[in-house]
């Protein structure tokens, strides 16, 4: 069995309901043990769109990293993502920010995720349950004191909750 961590996010639609259905539906093949609070986040690179919503979650699962990569991209598709500009608005975005397998290298994945060490709206939802799990050479939870000056765009909601699925049976 493998760790894996995912980020979510989304800033169009019913963005918390589409959270909460990326990860039942990814509950087919992670069984999950942590998903962390719900942050609302201002856009970062393209700024001319809607805030996100963004959590993390942490799990098992017996696929190899570009098999979860791909099975999670199979989720986006499911849930109604379209291509769109690079950045830019989506209905859900899963993204596997690291792997158990460790220091995976293919044409359509870098892990741990190259850039995660520099998104506050990664690292915030990580550190409540990883603080100590160690990316790019360093903990999650210095990267996150790194990333102190995002702090007011990515804000905490109180109101907002996403459920772990329950374990689906042994096949």
């Amino acid at each position: 069995m493998y760790t894996v961590l995912v980020a979510l996010g989304g800033n169009l639609g019913d963005r918390l309901a589409a959270m909460q259905r990326a990860l039942d539906a990814a509950a087919r093949e992670i069984v999950w043990s942590h998903v962390s609070s719900i942050y609302e986040t201002d856009p970062m690179y393209r700024t001319d769109q809607p805030a996100f919503l963004n959590a993390a979650a942490m799990g098992t699962t017996h696929l190899p990293a570009l098999d979860c990569l791909r099975f999670l991209k199979s989720i986006e598709q499911e849930l109604g993502r379209e291509d769109g500009p690079r950045n830019g608005p989506r209905v859900i975005d899963l993204d596997l920010i690291d792997h158990s397998e460790r220091e995976t290298r293919a044409p359509e994945m870098v892990l741990p995720h190259p850039r995660a060490h520099e998104r506050r709206f990664v690292l915030a939802p990580l550190a409540e349950f990883a603080e100590d799990w160690v990316i790019g050479g360093a903990p999650i939870a210095a990267w996150l004191a790194q990333t102190e000056s995002q702090s007011d765009a990515v804000r905490k909601l109180a109101h907002a909750v996403l459920s772990l699925p329950s374990p689906r049976p042994e096949r």
